[in-house]
């Protein structure tokens, strides 16, 4: 005799006992369509179980703002901000990373935007979470992104008169020159 077709809603309660990671972060992902239009975000993906979206620089203050004071989420801990380079991508060569993270819920949530290394300027976050000051003086010592409103931006580890931003990948990472050292001890 054939099993009976389980209901649509059994069949949902499935796949949420199976893995309830995926199904978090389908209700989390449903909340923020509700919170900001499915058009705030592109590119959704779950890698690891973390839920990743991208969005705009237009958009990254009032979407973290929003997380920040929604209720439900509790997004109150603004765990890492960083800067990144992909020099390969037309128009989007840089970017920045947000991992937020609600300890009441312990949900975690990446939020990513991207920029064209001409005109790196993105909202400051340090009006919203005061940890994002330094961590924005950082992207900016090492990528050269400017954060518009930020209290205090100028460099934090190198030193105020260099005029390049070492972490952009525009140097070569070996000295090719150099002659004191052979390929056979790096496995090459």
């Amino acid at each position: 005799m054939p099993e009976p077709i389980a209901a649509p809603d059994e069949n949902l309660a499935a796949a949420q006992a199976a893995d309830p990671v995926a199904a978090q972060n389908a209700r989390v992902l449903a909340l923020l369509h509700r919170l900001f239009g499915e058009d705030a975000f592109t590119d959704v993906h779950e890698p690891y179980g973390l839920l990743t979206l991208t969005t705009t620089r237009e958009r990254i203050h009032g979407i973290v703002a929003g997380l920040q004071r929604e209720e439900e989420l509790q997004f109150h801990f603004l765990t890492t901000m960083c800067g990144i380079h992909y020099p390969e991508n037309l128009n989007r060569e840089l970017g920045m990373i947000y991992h937020l993270h609600s300890l009441v819920n312990n949900i975690r949530l990446r939020l990513k935007i991207f920029f064209p290394i001409a005109d790196p300027v993105v909202p400051t976050l340090s009006d919203i979470y005061a940890c994002a000051n330094w961590m924005e003086r950082e992207a900016y010592d090492f990528y050269g992104v400017i954060f518009t409103g930020h209290p205090n931006l100028r460099r934090i580890l190198n030193v105020e008169d260099m005029d390049y931003h070492p972490m952009r990948k525009q140097y070569p990472l070996e000295d090719g020159t150099r002659e004191d050292k052979t390929d056979l001890f790096f496995g090459r």
